[in-house]
């Protein structure tokens, strides 16, 4: 496929128009025009976004519940392999708000941009305050009441709740394995239909990215940069400093959390790991579908790594459903960012809500590019910084989303690897020098 048909160099190219097209337009006086003829892509390209966000919710999650079933059978390995699932999610979304907090990249753009975003969303941040207000008078557990909604229909008419949806996806998942498999196989389906549709539906919808980030990008500059190419500048370098935190949390997370686990779960060397499961990361890279690569991540796991094929078959699969580090810790940068960005400073509970959001939309967030983008714009309104916000990070989302991939498909290996050595059921892979194969000794 020629270059440019590839979709995140055609959403690179929606980046740099739109930025020339905002100084352009800017230092003209033609941001009237940019307003009333380009910026609607912009929203329209969100609001499709915004569309999709239940439905995919509710398939993925719901299907990846169900796909438990096994889990009376498998027993002890089913729970190790949820808990390291969850508590790796977890720490990975802990490690992005962190540097986030500490580096401030959203303070690296210029301060009248700053301030601009500030004025044009006062109404939105003074909602938030509000929000913030309510959750202090309601007491440390506001927030695990406001998971459980009293009403599924009103709860996902507003993407705001989408917390809400979680819970009942989750709870929903649970009464249906309680059922005979005869009676829930029909809904199950149904709920598989909804969420390969959904995918399909983002697929689509990204395809209209290149339009939709030049859009943004295009009015975004053309209201901030007032023609000012010092003040450019500063924008291009608040983005640089964002994309530098994300890089640096995956690879703590990878290089350090990882290699942990492996230490304390098997006594395989993080090198001779990392040596494994080599082609798999290079599909990852490429794709950016956990999804798309699993194939391939069952295949080193098995031959390259020593895993058995009933750990990686129950494992892999799983994780590459509800396993989703790296995504994870990229929605907390970018959530803390946007918001600094604007001038918003979020509240320590804000700050959890997006910890528990992240973590259990993890599991509803499908294996596929730009999924996560829905995410984090679930993630946005769930603590009320304007998702129009993300304009500010679309252009650079292809190649940290690249790279996010390959943190989640590693973090997939790593608990294939640590459940197969704790269950004994890791064999040492030997290669045999006469014959370009792999054997497996007991």
């Amino acid at each position: 496929m020629p270059w440019y048909r590839q979709l995140h160099w055609q959403i690179i190219l929606g980046l740099v128009v739109g930025l020339v097209c905002g100084i352009v337009v800017a230092a003209n006086g033609w941001a009237a025009f940019v307003r009333n003829w380009i910026a609607p892509f912009g929203d329209i390209f969100l609001n499709a976004l915004k569309l999709i966000a239940v439905p995919l919710v509710l398939g993925s999650l719901i299907t990846g519940v169900t796909s438990l079933s096994d889990i009376s059978k498998l027993g002890r390995m089913s729970t190790k392999t949820l808990a390291i699932y969850i508590t790796t999610t977890a720490i990975a979304i802990a490690i992005g708000l962190l540097l986030a907090n500490l580096v401030e990249p959203g303070k690296f753009l210029p301060p009248t941009l700053r301030d601009e975003l500030m004025a044009a969303y006062s109404g939105d941040v003074e909602a938030n305050r509000q929000k913030v207000q309510d959750v202090e008078r309601g007491g440390p557990l506001k927030i695990l009441t406001d998971m459980v909604p009293a009403n599924i229909f009103s709860a996902a008419s507003n993407n705001s709740n989408m917390l809400q949806v979680v819970f009942f996806a989750i709870f929903f998942g649970i009464g249906l394995l309680q059922l005979p498999k005869k009676r829930a196989r029909p809904l199950i389906r149904f709920f598989q239909s909804l969420s390969e549709v959904s995918i399909r539906l983002v697929d689509i919808i990204m395809l209209m990215a290149p339009l939709g980030v030049f859009a943004l990008m295009a009015n975004t500059i053309a209201v901030a940069s007032q023609g000012d190419l010092n003040q450019l500048v500063g924008l291009l370098r608040g983005l640089l400093v964002y994309c530098l935190t994300v890089v640096g949390g995956l690879a703590l997370h990878t290089f350090g959390v990882y290699s942990l686990v492996l230490r304390l779960f098997s006594k395989m060397s993080f090198r001779k790991f990392l040596s494994g499961i080599g082609k798999a990361q290079l599909v990852a890279f490429s794709t950016s579908s956990s999804g798309a690569t699993l194939p391939v991540t069952m295949e080193c796991c098995e031959e390259k790594l020593g895993v058995s094929e009933e750990v990686s078959s129950f494992v892999l699969p799983l994780g590459a459903t509800i396993n989703m580090d790296g995504t994870a810790l990229y929605q907390g940068v970018a959530a803390v960012f946007i918001a600094q960005a604007m001038g918003m400073d979020l509240s320590l509970a804000a700050q959890l809500n997006i910890l528990l959001l992240a973590v259990m939309a993890s599991i509803g967030t499908a294996a596929v590019p730009g999924a996560g983008v829905v995410m984090l714009i679930i993630i946005l309104e769930s603590i009320g910084v304007p998702s129009a916000g993300i304009a500010l990070i679309l252009g650079v989302d292809r190649i940290l989303d690249m790279l996010r991939t390959v943190t989640n498909i590693t973090g997939d290996c790593t608990v294939a690897v640590s459940v197969a050595a704790s269950e004994g059921q890791l064999r040492t892979v030997v290669p045999d020098p006469r014959k370009d194969e792999i054997h497996l000794k007991p």
